[in-house]
């Protein structure tokens, strides 16, 4: 659901507040904001926002001449890639750096003459929404900013063309030059817009690439190709199948759910204490993530908490829970009623119960007393690690969210002991 962003107004007010407004020509004269936030053929120097920090002060003017390379704006010998990780592992490093980055990605992809430039511009927003998110005072901004490119395909083309015909009755152009900056290159401006909307808010919430290992040109290339082809993380069940078609035309589940389920149990996952409850080295489950991404489990797995902590990211990132949200209030009023819980799992979607009963299955098998006595993970205990990667709750009140939390434990507890998932065994 799209919410309302901030107003233009609350926006020019935001700038105006936190822009550091530059000079220009011998009288030092103060460029407006409207020129600040407008694209820039030459470099800047000093930073776009207002910091005291010296580092950023000298790294920020550093980072506009790699943006710059990026879009093709600057020549430079390295390839777009290892430009594109230079600036993401900067500012991975240094949150100080973040909106910058991003303000100066606004300036350059607004009033932009060459549409392969622009388009540019935004891919590297939307790699660098990959890894880390602006800070909570600029998010309303930048939401707002790309909020208002959502649909606008034949403005921005409109756009170009009058400022391309603006420049011309000023510099002579050749046709062919000129047939260079109007011409349409690569994908539409809205397409990148609308991931990168749908990736603003996945990483406020998630905050990010964790981990001490700093990104790699694998995970840049990965954030690239997730714009046009839907990471298995992050995406809803049906979009995850319809990817799989291909792959995978008879399989009845999700391929990521069933192997890391399968890898944890091969692994001696029943047998490990603290299994679901201790997490996996982060980097690690970070690595594992991008080959499951390209549908590939490695064979150098010992550890079943790496395949334990990515399967329970994967039930948490899915973009509508595996129990949709027009049942949550079913669920947490039926928390102590055995057939009226399972009850309602016979109401989901198809797809969704048939996860959500392979789910359920899965952690049964845990359940077993001979696992318990080994793992230390009792039925309690399972339904409180997984419960919230199974049901979210929607109200800001952190009494309701408390109270339901203990609503939601008990639901899946429930599901654990009596609901019958026997028909789901050599289901894949």
């Amino acid at each position: 659901t799209l919410r309302k962003p901030i107003s233009q107004s609350s926006m020019a007010d935001w700038a105006s507040k936190n822009l550091n407004m530059h000079t220009q020509g011998i009288f030092r004269r103060r460029i407006s904001i409207s020129n600040m936030l407008s694209w820039n053929g030459g470099s800047i120097k000093k930073p776009m926002l207002i910091t005291s920090n010296r580092t950023i002060k000298k790294e920020a003017c550093e980072m506009f001449k790699l943006v710059q390379s990026y879009m093709g704006d600057r020549q430079t010998r390295m390839d777009r890639n290892h430009v594109a990780l230079v600036m993401v592992t900067k500012c991975w490093s240094m949150q100080g750096l973040r909106d910058e980055l991003y303000i100066q990605l606004i300036r350059q992809t607004t009033d932009n003459m060459c549409y392969r430039s622009l388009a540019w511009g935004w891919e590297l927003m939307a790699i660098s929404l990959a890894f880390f998110s602006p800070s909570p005072k600029f998010q309303s901004y930048l939401e707002g900013y790309i909020y208002r490119h959502l649909d606008s395909d034949e403005k921005i083309a409109q756009h170009i063309k009058e400022l391309v015909d603006l420049k011309n009755k000023k510099i002579t152009k050749s046709r062919k030059k000129r047939k260079q900056n109007t011409e349409d290159e690569g994908l539409p401006i809205s397409t990148y817009a609308k991931y990168c909307y749908r990736k603003l808010h996945k990483v406020a919430v998630t905050g990010g690439k964790k981990g001490l290992r700093k990104p790699t040109v694998e995970e840049i290339m990965h954030a690239r190709n997730a714009i046009l082809t839907p990471s298995l993380f992050g995406s809803s069940l049906e979009e995850i199948m319809l990817r799989q078609q291909d792959m995978y035309p008879g399989n009845k589940l999700p391929w990521v759910q069933t192997q890391l389920s399968q890898q944890v149990l091969a692994l001696g996952g029943e047998q490990t204490e603290g299994i679901f409850r201790i997490p996996g080295d982060i980097d690690e489950v970070n690595a594992l993530k991008l080959q499951v991404d390209q549908w590939r489990i490695p064979n150098s797995l010992s550890d079943p908490n790496i395949p334990a902590s990515l399967l329970k990211l994967w039930y948490r990132e899915l973009e509508e829970p595996v129990i949709p949200q027009q049942f949550y209030q079913e669920c947490i009023s039926n928390y102590e009623n055995p057939d009226a819980a399972v009850a309602v799992v016979q109401l989901l979607p198809e797809l969704n119960r048939l996860v959500l009963c392979y789910l359920i299955h899965f952690l049964q098998i845990f359940a077993q007393p001979s696992n318990v006595g080994r793992t230390k993970m009792d039925v309690n205990n399972l339904a409180m690690v997984m419960a919230p990667n199974c049901l979210r709750c929607q109200s800001d009140d952190p009494r309701i969210i408390f109270e339901n939390t203990r609503k939601e434990m008990s639901f899946l507890r429930m599901l654990i002991v009596h609901l019958d998932t026997s028909f789901i065994k050599g289901l894949v």
